[in-house]
C-alpha cells in the first residue's frame, strides 16, 4: 500500500502565489523573435514601436466635393451666391484625394449648386482647412504607436502598417507540456467501462494556455505508475518551458506527483487555503515551473487561473485581466446625433473613489484613438449627448486592476509623456500612465474638478515672469504641489533650410502659420511674445489654424502645408526641421498633495529622477533636467 501525502497544507492563496512567483522573477526570462506584422495578432511586443511615416501621408479631402481657396469664397451667401469656374476657382475632389497648394478648403458636394459641367455656385464662404485631413492627423512620424509589452490587437495591426511598420519584435510563446495522469482516465475516443473517466481537463488546459499566449503540447494519459510519471516529467522539463501534471496532487495512496517532484526538484507549496482547489502543487525542477493540478475540473480550473496564468504572465509579459462594464464620470461634454448609437473611445482612470472617463478623438479616421482607448462609452440612439460630470457606462477592455494603478494625466502635451509611460510599463510592471492632451489650462481645470491625478502644465505668468505656480495659487484652495519636470526650448519650427529666412516672431506676418489650441501653454507663450513685439494676432496668417500637439505642428510644417509653427526643439529634431529658438520654459506637473503618496506617483517621480530617463532626453535634444522630480509646494515662497 502506498503512503499518503500527509504534508498537504493550507497556505493562504496570496502568500502561496507570492512565494511561487517570487521564486521565478530572477529565473524566468522572456525570449523574443521577429515576426511580420500580419502574423503578430495576439503577440506581446518586446519594446515600444515608433511610426516610420505619417498618416495621412498628405493633406487629404475628408469629403466628396470641390477644393477651393478659402479666401476667394468670402462674401458668398444665399442673397449673393458666388459663381466658381472649374480648374480656375475649384477642382473636383473625392474623399481621400490630395489637397495641394493653393487650395486650402473643401466644400461638400451637397453644398454645391451645379450650373453646368464647368460652373458651380456656393451660398456660404469656406473657412480655411475645412473638411481637410491634415498630414499626420492620425499618426506622426516618430510618435510611439504602441508601448512595450503591449498585446497586439486587430486595430493595432492596421495602425502599424499605416505607420510604415512591417516587422516587429515580440515575446516568444512559452511552450507548455500537459500530462493527464490516472489509471481510470481514458481518451474521449475510447468506449468507457465501469470506473473509467473520460479525460477532459487537459483539453481545457490546452485552450487556456493558448488563450493566455502559450503553445500547448498535450500528451496521452499516463497510468498511476511512479516510474512512468517520473520519466515523463523528467523528459518534459528538458523540453518545455513549463510542465502541468493533472491529477495525483492530493493525499491518496496513488497520488504520486508530489513525491516525484520532491525527488526531481523542490516543492514550494503543497496545498492552498481555497475551496475548491486546495490540493495544488507548486514546484521547481531544473529552474522551471512544474505545477500539479487537482483532478476535479472546477478545482483544476480555479488553480490554473490562480497559479498557471500568473506564471505564464512572467514569461509572456501579458497582464492577467478581464473586461467588464463600469460606471464612470465623463470628464468632457459630448454632443451626439439623435440618429445614431455612438461608441465613444475613452481613457479611464481612478481618481480618489471615482472612475473618470476622458473622451478621445471621435473621428472615423482616428484609428489611434482605438489603440489608446481603455474602452467605450456608449451613447444610445435618441440621446443628444452627455454633460461633463455625468455618470456613464463604460465597456472596458482593460482590467480594473490596471486602471486603479494608472496615473491620470490631463493637460499639456510633450514627447516625454510617451517616454515616461513606456518606462513605467517596462521597468515597473503594474504601474501605468494615461495622458490626455487638452492644453495646460484645460488640465488644471480637470485637476480642480478631481478628474486627474496630475496636470502637465507650462503656463507663464506675465506679471511675475514665473511659470506654473502663480496659476496654481490663483486657482486652487486645497494643498497643491508641483513636480518639477523639464526645462525645454520653445521656438519656431520652420521648414528645412528655412527657405523664407525667418528670424523671429515679426517675420511670421509673411508666412502661413499653424497655432496650438486655445488654453495650450505654447499658445499662451506665443501670445505673450506677440504682445511684447507689439504685433496683433490678426496680422499672423493662420493664427486661428490649430493643432493639438507639438508633433502635429511639426508634421504640418514638414509637409509644406504650413511655413512655421510654435513648438519645442525635440519635435523639430524628430521631423528633421529647422528651429528658431525663442526661449526656455518650464514644463511641470501640478498635483494635489494628497496624491503624492500614491505608489504610482512615487514611481513617476523616480522615473523623472532616473539616469535612463535623462539619457533618453539627451537623445531627444532640447531638454534640461537638473530639477526633474523635485517637489515644490504651494505654501512655499515663489523665488
Amino acid at each position: 500500500m502506498g503512503k499518503r501525502n500527509l504534508y498537504l497544507k493550507n497556505t493562504p492563496l496570496e502568500e502561496a502565489l507570492s512565494i511561487y512567483t517570487d521564486a521565478f522573477k530572477s529565473i524566468l526570462k522572456m525570449q523574443y523573435e521577429e515576426l511580420p506584422v500580419e502574423k503578430s495578432l495576439g503577440r506581446i511586443l518586446k519594446e515600444a514601436v515608433y511610426a516610420g511615416c505619417s498618416s495621412p501621408l498628405f493633406n487629404a479631402a475628408a469629403m466628396d466635393g470641390i477644393a477651393v481657396i478659402s479666401t476667394d469664397t468670402k462674401g458668398a451667401s444665399e442673397r449673393t451666391p458666388l459663381t466658381l469656374k472649374k480648374n480656375k476657382d475649384f477642382i473636383v475632389v473625392d474623399t481621400g484625394d490630395p489637397i495641394n497648394f493653393p487650395y486650402d478648403a473643401v466644400i461638400m458636394a451637397e453644398d454645391v449648386i451645379e450650373i453646368d459641367d464647368d460652373t458651380v455656385q456656393i451660398i456660404e464662404a469656406a473657412t480655411g482647412w475645412q473638411h481637410i485631413r491634415p498630414i499626420g492627423e492620425d499618426i506622426v512620424t516618430g510618435e510611439m504607436l504602441l508601448p512595450s509589452l503591449h498585446k497586439i490587437r486587430p486595430i493595432d495591426i492596421g495602425v502599424l502598417f499605416s505607420g510604415g511598420i512591417i516587422k516587429i519584435n515580440v515575446v516568444k510563446r512559452p511552450e507548455i507540456g500537459i500530462f493527464p495522469t490516472g489509471t481510470e482516465i481514458i481518451e474521449p475516443t475510447q468506449t468507457p467501462k465501469d470506473g473509467d473517466i473520460i479525460e477532459s481537463n487537459s483539453r481545457m488546459f490546452e485552450a487556456m494556455v493558448t488563450s493566455y499566449g502559450g503553445t500547448a503540447y498535450r500528451f496521452p494519459p499516463i497510468e498511476d505508475d511512479y516510474n512512468k510519471i517520473k520519466t515523463a516529467i523528467e523528459e518534459a522539463v528538458n523540453k518545455f518551458d513549463m510542465v502541468i501534471v493533472n491529477a495525483g496532487s492530493s493525499a491518496g495512496t496513488e497520488d504520486f506527483t508530489v513525491h516525484i517532484l520532491r525527488e526531481l526538484g523542490e516543492v514550494l507549496i503543497h496545498g492552498v487555503a481555497i475551496k475548491p482547489g486546495k490540493p495544488v502543487i507548486l514546484a521547481i525542477v531544473k529552474g522551471k515551473p512544474v505545477i500539479g493540478l487537482p483532478g476535479y475540473p472546477v478545482s483544476a480550473y480555479i488553480d490554473f487561473e490562480n497559479f498557471v496564468k500568473p506564471v505564464m504572465s512572467l514569461m509572456t509579459g501579458e497582464p492577467t485581466s478581464d473586461n467588464n462594464v463600469v460606471d464612470a464620470v465623463i470628464s468632457k461634454r459630448m454632443i451626439s446625433s439623435l440618429k445614431h448609437k455612438e461608441y465613444v473611445r475613452v481613457k479611464v482612470g481612478q481618481v480618489g473613489d471615482k472612475l473618470v472617463a476622458s473622451p478621445l478623438a471621435r473621428g472615423a479616421g482616428a484609428a489611434m484613438s482605438l489603440v489608446r482607448a481603455d474602452g467605450f462609452c456608449v451613447i444610445e440612439q435618441n440621446c443628444e449627448g452627455v454633460e461633463a460630470g455625468e455618470i456613464v457606462k463604460v465597456e472596458l477592455y482593460r482590467s480594473l486592476q490596471e486602471i486603479r494603478h494608472t496615473i491620470v494625466a490631463i493637460g499639456s502635451h510633450d514627447l516625454i509623456l510617451d517616454l515616461i509611460s513606456d518606462l513605467m510599463s517596462s521597468n515597473y510592471p503594474g504601474n501605468y500612465l494615461s495622458s490626455t492632451h487638452i492644453g495646460s489650462m484645460g488640465g488644471l481645470m480637470a485637476l480642480k474638478r478631481g478628474e486627474a491625478h496630475i496636470a502637465p502644465t507650462h503656463l507663464l505668468d506675465e506679471a511675475t515672469g514665473i511659470y506654473n505656480m502663480p496659476y496654481i495659487k490663483k486657482m486652487f484652495e486645497e494643498p497643491m504641489a508641483l513636480i518639477k519636470g523639464v526645462k525645454r526650448i520653445q521656438g519656431l519650427i520652420v521648414q528645412k533650410g528655412n527657405p523664407l529666412n525667418l528670424k523671429d516672431i515679426s517675420d511670421l506676418k509673411k508666412c502661413r502659420y499653424v497655432n496650438r489650441q486655445r488654453g495650450a501653454g505654447t499658445r499662451v507663450l506665443f501670445d505673450y511674445k506677440l504682445k511684447q513685439a507689439g504685433i496683433d494676432s490678426l496680422e499672423i496668417p493662420g493664427y486661428d489654424r490649430e493643432s493639438a500637439t507639438h508633433m502635429a505642428v511639426a508634421a504640418l510644417v514638414s509637409s509644406g502645408s504650413a511655413d512655421a509653427g510654435m513648438g519645442i526643439f525635440a519635435a523639430a529634431k524628430a521631423m528633421q526641421l529647422d528651429f528658431i529658438e525663442i526661449g526656455q520654459e518650464e514644463y511641470d506637473f501640478a498635483i494635489p498633495v494628497k496624491h503624492l503618496k500614491l505608489p504610482e506617483v512615487i514611481t513617476f517621480i523616480n522615473i523623472l529622477k532616473s539616469d535612463e530617463f535623462h539619457v533618453c532626453l539627451d537623445k531627444f535634444g532640447g531638454y534640461e533636467y537638473s530639477q526633474s522630480g523635485k517637489l515644490c509646494y504651494m505654501d512655499e515662497e515663489i523665488i
